[in-house]
């Protein structure tokens, strides 16, 4: 059973240790942005958590087997089921789509949204640096961060995005950059929120933006 937060405490977030991913520096980071942070794999303690952080570095395919194999895949999936708040960043962004295809490899994703992750359209690749991003207006993570630059580091990335909203539901927000070619920097969809940045890694506005995620569970 899911407990409610009481107004006015803490948020309590969960970096998902799933044996990938840059887990310590996103714990410091949401501690920073005035979370109670637990770093853990046990999907209970994730499923119950006002939001969890799904982080990731390395291969697309590497990231998308050891999710499945500790079950993040359908922690992810009840949480959203029940409009319960995740977050992924890097390639735990990545993984949300329906692919991804690396040296010819095609990997599926958790098809959280339509599409395919695969190599930057640039000269230099990987894309490794601060740059500034495109985001929507009324962003709830880019808040108070108009021209701030955010930490890159990556060959591959989504360049493309289907998803429309249809019905009740909000058109998601997407947020772009640009190294040879434009590719999809953050997502805010619903419960689910992405970035293919490091905001663990990307000082202040980093902080900020967690801090904008963490305030808003």
């Amino acid at each position: 059973m899911t407990v409610a937060r009481t107004p006015g405490s803490t948020p309590r977030v969960v970096v998902f240790d799933y044996g990938t991913g840059n887990v310590h520096s996103a714990v410091k980071a949401l501690e920073a942005a005035g979370a109670d942070v637990e770093l853990t794999g046990d999907r209970t303690r994730a499923l119950e958590a006002d939001g969890l952080l799904v982080p990731g570095v390395g291969a697309f395919t590497a990231v998308a087997e050891a999710l499945r194999a500790s079950h993040g895949d359908e922690v992810v999936d009840r949480r959203l089921a029940g409009g319960r708040p995740v977050l992924g960043i890097c390639v735990g962004m990545q993984v949300m789509f329906e692919r991804g295809v690396e040296n010819g490899v095609e990997t599926e994703g958790l098809g959280e949204w339509p599409g395919t992750v695969d190599l930057i359209r640039a000269d230099v690749v990987p894309h490794m640096g601060w740059n500034t991003v495109r985001a929507p207006e009324d962003s709830t993570l880019f808040a108070g961060l108009r021209d701030e630059r955010f930490y890159f580091v990556h060959s591959y990335a989504a360049q493309d995005w289907t998803l429309e909203a249809s019905g009740p539901f909000a058109q998601p927000k997407v947020t772009w950059a640009d190294h040879g070619s434009p590719f999809v920097a953050a997502v805010e969809n619903g419960p689910l929120s992405a970035t293919q940045f490091h905001p663990e890694k990307s000082g202040r506005a980093g902080i900020q933006l967690l801090r904008n995620w963490v305030d808003a569970l």
